[in-house]
C-alpha cells in the first residue's frame, strides 16, 4: 500500500467515524439544538467522503444545499418556534420501538447485501475525466439555460412568498363571552394595515 492509498484509507475511516458518532448524537441527544448542529456534522462528513470519491460537485452541492439551506432552516425553525412542551406518555410505545427496530434491521440487511454483491475491484487502467464542475457549468449556460433560469425564478418566488408569510403578525382573538359559540377561524389572522397619513394634514 502506497502513501496516497494509506492517507485515503485513514481519511475515510476518520470521516466514517465522525459521521456515525454525529448521527448517533442526532438521534440520542435530548437537546434539539445540539442535534441540529450534529446533523450539520453528518452532512459535512458525507461531503468529505464525496471528495474522496472524486465527486467534487456533489460535495459542493451537499454543503450548499444540506448544510447551508436545510440545516440552517432547521435551526431557524427551532429558534422561531422556541416552544417547550411536556410530552405525554404514549400508549403502546413498545409497538413503535419494535416496528422501528424491524425497519432498521431490514435496511441494514439490504445495505449489507448490496455491499457484499458489489464488485469492488478497481480497474488497472484509469480514464482521465474532465472537471465535473466546469462541464456542468458549460451545460447550464448552453444546453440547459432555460430550465436553469426557470429554476432561479421559481426559487425567487418561493423566497418572496416566505418573506410575505413571515411578515404576518399574529393577532390575538377576543375572548368569547359566556355561552357564545366560537366559529373556527380558517384564515391566517393578519394585523390590519394603518392608513398612511399625508404630511401636513
Amino acid at each position: 500500500m502506497d502513501l496516497a492509498t494509506l492517507v485515503q484509507t485513514i481519511t475515510f475511516v476518520v470521516l466514517s467515524l465522525l459521521m456515525i458518532t454525529a448521527a448517533l448524537g442526532v438521534v440520542l441527544l435530548d437537546n434539539i439544538v445540539y442535534s441540529a448542529f450534529l446533523l450539520a456534522g453528518v452532512f459535512l462528513s458525507i461531503s468529505g467522503i464525496y471528495i474522496l470519491l472524486n465527486a467534487d460537485f456533489v460535495s459542493a452541492a451537499q454543503i450548499l444545499i444540506y448544510v447551508g439551506a436545510v440545516n440552517v432552516l432547521i435551526l431557524f425553525a427551532i429558534m422561531l418556534v422556541n416552544k417547550r412542551e411536556d410530552f405525554a406518555p404514549v400508549e403502546r410505545r413498545w409497538l413503535r420501538k419494535v416496528s422501528a427496530g424491524g425497519v432498521s434491521l431490514g435496511l441494514f440487511a439490504l445495505l449489507s447485501t448490496m455491499v457484499l454483491q458489489t464488485p469492488w475491484a478497481i480497474p488497472s487502467t484509469t480514464v482521465h475525466e474532465a472537471d465535473t464542475i466546469t462541464v456542468i457549468g458549460m451545460h447550464f449556460f448552453s444546453d440547459f439555460l432555460l430550465p436553469f433560469e426557470l429554476a432561479s425564478v421559481l426559487l425567487l418566488m418561493a423566497l418572496i412568498g416566505a418573506v410575505v408569510l413571515a411578515r404576518r403578525d399574529y393577532v390575538l382573538d377576543q375572548e368569547p363571552s359566556i355561552g357564545e359559540e366560537v366559529a373556527p377561524n380558517l384564515e391566517l389572522p393578519e394585523r390590519p394595515r394603518e392608513p398612511i397619513s399625508l404630511a401636513g394634514k
